[in-house]
């Protein structure tokens, strides 16, 4: 037996709630995990709560993330005690995923644990910080340099924006962070910030074309937020987009791309080939200061994660969620 949250949607209406289940329950795959931590991402909380449409099959369990051990292997690339982490790979939607005390996976979505981190801190970095890895990724492959101008990180204070102000700063950049929270600037300023400003002077309704500023820019919330970043963009920058937290609408026009060269690179951390996949958990390794990690984090249970998910789509939480599934 082994403890889960558990997703189900029937006549009864739709819920999540903590239940035993057996190892015979576990959907196909050729490698069992022992999850020791997973994380709440923003994608968990609308999965949890049913605030859209994340969930595929049912019943399903949550959690787009895990770190743990192999308990079990018929895939020759791992073996019984190998750590392991997972991000993505439709899990936690079309296939059991990370909120629980064991899951069964397909190998090929495993990618061992990065020799720099412990599960937990794994788990502490999760799919945002991978996600926010990939985006400074993108910066950088499209020639985005430190010397280039300011960085914005919209949604700063979140999962993505948190580790994504870190991991620029670090490497030199100047970092503006965007955030409905005033209160968390001290907080984005230890990450690395050298300016805070409001997330109204970017959310509302703007012009086609505004004064030129960022060189490049993080955005994980998408509609008017991301069109205002796109128009205010220097000739050339470029935008990582990676979120809708805002809404999945983009009410922009064509001119910041065809009269400034702008360009949008999308990023998509679900179905990320496994060799960049394995380069951005390798730069993670390098970049990210596993103390700084700390202010990140607030650890939950399995339970917890439940109401978590509600206060998460709400705005209140700050930095990552990691969630111990054996307590």
């Amino acid at each position: 037996m082994f403890t889960a949250l558990k997703i189900e949607k029937d006549e009864a209406g739709y819920r999540t709630q903590l239940a035993s289940l057996e190892d015979n329950q576990l959907p196909d795959g050729d490698v069992t995990i022992k999850v020791d931590y997973s994380t709440l991402n923003y994608k968990d909380a609308l999965a949890i709560t049913g605030k859209g449409p994340v969930v595929r099959h049912f019943p399903m369990v949550p959690g787009i993330d895990l770190a743990g051990s192999v308990e079990s292997s018929s895939n020759p690339a791992y073996q019984p005690g190998d750590a392991v982490v997972l991000n993505g790979w439709g899990v936690g939607e079309v296939h059991w995923g990370g909120l629980a005390q064991k899951a069964r996976l397909k190998g090929d979505w495993l990618i061992p644990l990065p020799t720099a981190f412990t599960p937990r801190q794994a788990m502490m970095i999760g799919t945002a910080g991978y996600t926010a890895m990939l985006c400074v990724m993108a910066l950088e492959r499209h020639g985005v340099k430190p010397e280039s101008g300011e960085i914005l990180v919209t949604g700063a204070a979140g999962g993505v924006g948190s580790v994504a102000v870190a991991l620029l700063a670090k490497l030199g950049y100047q970092v503006v962070a965007s955030t409905g929270r005033p209160d968390e600037a001290e907080y984005l300023k230890q990450l690395g910030a050298s300016e805070i400003i409001h997330r109204n002077t970017l959310s509302e309704p703007g012009k086609p074309l505004a004064r030129e500023r960022w060189a490049g820019a993080v955005d994980s919330v998408g509609s008017h937020t991301l069109a205002n970043v796109c128009a205010s963009m220097k000739y050339r920058g470029v935008v990582a987009a990676c979120g809708l937290a805002q809404g999945m609408d983009l009410p922009a026009t064509v001119a910041p791309f065809i009269l400034r060269g702008v360009t949008l690179a999308g990023i998509d951390s679900v179905y990320c080939p496994r060799p960049e996949r394995l380069e951005a958990w390798e730069r993670l390794g390098q970049l990210l200061d596993t103390n700084q990690l700390e202010l990140l984090v607030h650890e939950i249970s399995l339970e917890e994660a439940i109401p978590a998910a509600t206060d998460l789509l709400a705005g209140k939480i700050r930095g990552r969620l990691v969630v111990d599934t054996n307590r």
